[in-house]
C-alpha cells in the first residue's frame, strides 16, 4: 500500500507525513508504565515520555514529572495505525478536526476498539489522541540548513485537499461539525 495518490503532477500528490499517538495519563508510576505498554504492543515503538510543563496542586501534578507518552510513525508503519485507528472510529471524522494547513486529528475512547488488540486486565483501558500531517514532496526545503527555501502557497495542502486524500485512501466519511 503505497502512502502517495498519483496526480497527473507528482509532486502535488499528497503523502502522510507522520502520525503522532499521544496517550496523555496525568500520573507518573503504574498507570504510565501501562500505557508505555499499550502503546508499544499497538505502534510496535517504544515510547518517548513527556514530562509536565507546569505545577497544577490540584491534580498532583509537579513540573517536570512524567505524566504522559507518546510515539511517532512514518511511512509504512503509519500507514498501517492510521487504517486500523480509522476502523476504531467507524470511518467517521469530523470536518472541524481539520486545521488550515490540511492535518487532522481525532482521539479514540478505548484501546481495545482498534483491531487486533486483546484486553489484558493487567492494563486497563486507556484512550489516546491521533494527530495526522499530510505533505507534499518538496515540503523539507524550508527545514534544511543549506539553501533553505520557502513553500509556496500554492504547494500547501489546504483542508479540502486532506479530506479528499482521506476519503479517498482510507474510505473514511467526512461529516458535519455537528454530529
Amino acid at each position: 500500500m503505497s502512502t502517495e495518490i498519483v496526480e497527473t503532477n507528482p509532486m502535488r500528490a499528497l503523502r502522510i507525513g507522520k502520525v503522532v499517538v499521544n496517550i496523555g495519563v496525568g500520573a507518573s508510576g503504574d498507570p504510565l508504565d501501562h500505557a508505555q505498554t499499550i502503546m508499544e504492543q499497538l505502534t510496535g515503538q517504544t515510547p518517548c515520555q513527556r514530562l509536565a510543563k507546569q505545577t497544577i496542586r490540584g491534580f498532583n501534578i509537579r513540573k517536570r514529572e512524567p505524566i504522559a507518552c507518546m510515539v511517532t510513525l512514518r511511512g509504512e508503519k503509519a500507514e498501517a495505525f492510521l487504517g486500523r485507528a480509522f476502523t476504531a472510529i467507524g470511518k467517521k471524522i469530523k470536518s472541524r478536526s481539520f486545521d488550515k494547513w490540511g492535518n487532522f486529528a481525532f482521539g479514540i475512547k478505548e484501546h481495545i476498539d482498534i483491531s487486533g488488540t486483546r484486553y489484558d486486565p493487567n492494563l486497563g483501558i486507556t484512550g489516546m489522541d491521533v494527530m495526522v500531517t499530510l505533505e507534499r514532496a518538496g515540503y523539507h526545503i524550508d527545514e534544511k540548513k543549506h539553501a533553505r527555501g520557502r513553500i509556496g502557497k500554492n504547494h500547501k495542502v489546504t483542508p479540502e485537499e486532506s479530506m479528499r486524500f482521506i476519503e479517498k485512501k482510507f474510505g473514511v466519511e467526512v461529516g458535519a461539525t455537528n454530529e
